[in-house]
């Protein structure tokens, strides 16, 4: 292939985007309906640039990104392709920092291998193109109008059914409201639990371990396909959610909230989950094939949060996942999405007629940003090394 490519420069651009009749609940964490209102909302691309005039490119939150100052020095210099040595000494630097920080340069790593060799990421990663079944993934309850009811829910459950969607997540609400919740597990089951695969993932939203037996033997009766996260232990403790999978039917999915490699598989080991979540803005695109072979290597399937190109490519690639998670969304907003490209989108109507999404096909990611919006909504920036 001739000389390889060089990491000269990192810039990052920060861009505000507004989420319209969208707001927060009780506390300024969750993502609600709210009619009227419109929500700030923050993102970041973050560009690697090479010796060859080759740039690698993701889109990120600013979070991701606040220990890059950290280790941008040890980039520049190296050699672009060399994405497993970068990812092991990056891991290094960031242990004491809970490894925040991985993940977007890994993604924008691979973005740039991919145009580096002129194919898309999942060819790289030996995959072929198929299409990749979703399931609506909803914002929180609310108490405005929107999803307010296990009614409204259901109702929701049934337009996503229609519109071809194989299967269903709800983001309960928030304050611990285990009776609603319980209420809305059982309508939920009884209009659509025939047709379609239901989940629930309280966010880390109940209270106590008691209350989340209460639900989870809620989930059993109306057969849910999985139990994520229910409650305040922030999804991390293997001997509470070994001793909840003991109690309960309902598989469990967890590890959203540990990172890399090795406390995921300790998590499986120690058999408090089922399921094991995968998250590309944490782990990177190197991180998350890891898990899944490691997942497959114990027979066990791995679950991609959240949607996005990066996320699209590692499913396309691998055996062992089932389900695309489209979200957030709403039945009377657009959703959490932001729309900053030109060729590629995630939304609610994004599927197809059998409610599959595929991976794009141009190099890399595949995906071509609108730098125009994103200059207009520039909020921030920064570089390091010589930037081209």
């Amino acid at each position: 292939m001739g000389d390889r490519p060089i990491i000269t420069g990192i810039t990052v651009t920060e861009f505000e985007y507004t989420l319209d009749e969208m707001g927060t609940d009780y506390n300024g964490f969750n993502l609600v309906y709210v009619p009227g209102s419109t929500l700030a909302a923050r993102s970041a691309v973050l560009q690697i640039q090479t010796n060859l005039g080759i740039t690698g490119e993701y889109v990120t939150g600013m979070t991701q990104l606040l220990t890059l100052p950290m280790f941008a020095d040890y980039l520049i210099g190296k050699n672009a392709l060399e994405r497993e040595r970068i990812y092991q000494d990056v891991k290094r630097r960031l242990r004491q920092v809970a490894r925040m920080g991985m993940g977007p340069i890994d993604a924008a790593l691979w973005d740039l291998a991919g145009k580096y060799y002129d194919a898309p990421i999942y060819e790289l990663l030996g995959g072929h193109i198929r299409p990749l079944k979703c399931y609506a993934s909803t914002t929180h309850g609310d108490h405005n109008g929107g999803l307010d009811s296990p009614e409204a829910y259901a109702d929701f459950a049934e337009r996503c059914l229609e519109m071809g969607y194989p299967a269903f997540k709800i983001h309960g609400w928030g304050e611990s409201m285990v009776d609603l919740e319980i209420r809305n597990i059982h309508a939920m089951g009884k209009r659509v639990g025939d047709k379609m695969d239901l989940m629930l993932d309280p966010a880390c939203e109940i209270d106590t371990f008691g209350d989340t037996i209460k639900i989870g033997r809620a989930c059993d009766d109306e057969r849910f396909y999985w139990l994520e996260d229910p409650y305040k232990d922030g999804g991390i403790s293997q001997f509470a959610h070994r001793k909840l999978r003991q109690i309960i039917k309902t598989p469990l999915l967890q590890t959203e909230h540990v990172r890399t490699l090795e406390p995921h598989v300790d998590f499986v080991l120690a058999d408090a989950t089922d399921f094991v979540r995968g998250d590309i803005a944490y782990d990177g695109i190197t991180g998350v094939i890891k898990l899944a072979h490691a997942a497959e290597g114990l027979g066990i399937d791995i679950e991609m949060h959240g949607p996005g190109p990066a996320q699209r490519h590692v499913m396309t690639a691998i055996r062992n996942t089932n389900y695309y998670e489209m979200g957030l969304v709403h039945p009377k907003n657009a959703g959490s999405f932001s729309r900053i490209y030109l060729d590629y989108r995630d939304s609610l109507d994004a599927i197809d007629a059998q409610g599959c999404v595929y991976a794009p096909e141009a190099p890399g990611l595949g995906v071509t940003l609108d730098w125009d919006y994103v200059k207009a909504h520039q909020t921030g920036d920064m570089s390091f090394g010589q930037p081209g």
